[in-house]
């Protein structure tokens, strides 16, 4: 079954919240088969309207489990110690997880849960904005990280 109606609307549009297991597996911008947690959507839903209003809660709160390959799963889990406020070139976080500035940007476009997973806090090494796989593209990274205090 299908849900038409967004699990979630914010100032970036609607999405759907995808949970197994008792983990976040997925924050879609497409409509998802019914499989979210009633317990963890109250729960993203208070994360996300706290974030969107400028208050940044703690990552550590949420179970995310998105799924991906193990090196897709690393770099994910190395944007969790970018803060708020912050941004990190490719190359610094590739250098940081032992790896390549191509294939860190090619994991970050396949986050499956963006906004939680901050990919948007990954920037060029010239500080130049290069791609957001989140809805509305750069124009939703840009926002995402004024949201944060940081003009790009």
């Amino acid at each position: 079954m299908t849900s038409l109606s967004p699990d979630f609307e914010t100032p970036l549009g609607p999405y759907w919240l995808q949970t197994r297991d008792g983990a976040i597996r997925a924050l879609s911008t497409q409509p998802t088969p019914d499989s979210s947690d009633p317990a963890l959507r109250q729960q993203v839903a208070a994360w996300l309207h706290a974030y969107f209003q400028g208050i940044f809660p703690a990552l550590d709160e949420l179970p995310l489990m998105p799924e991906g390959t193990p090196f897709q799963r690393r770099v994910w889990e190395a944007l969790r110690e970018i803060p708020p406020g912050r941004v990190e070139s490719y190359g610094a976080l590739a250098k940081r997880i032992d790896s390549a500035p191509r294939a860190v940007g090619a994991a970050l476009g396949a986050n499956p849960i963006p906004i939680l997973l901050p990919c948007h806090r990954v920037v060029a090494s010239d500080g130049a904005l290069r791609g957001y796989s989140g809805r509305g593209g750069l124009e939703s990274k840009r926002f995402l990280l004024r949201l944060e205090g940081i003009e790009i």
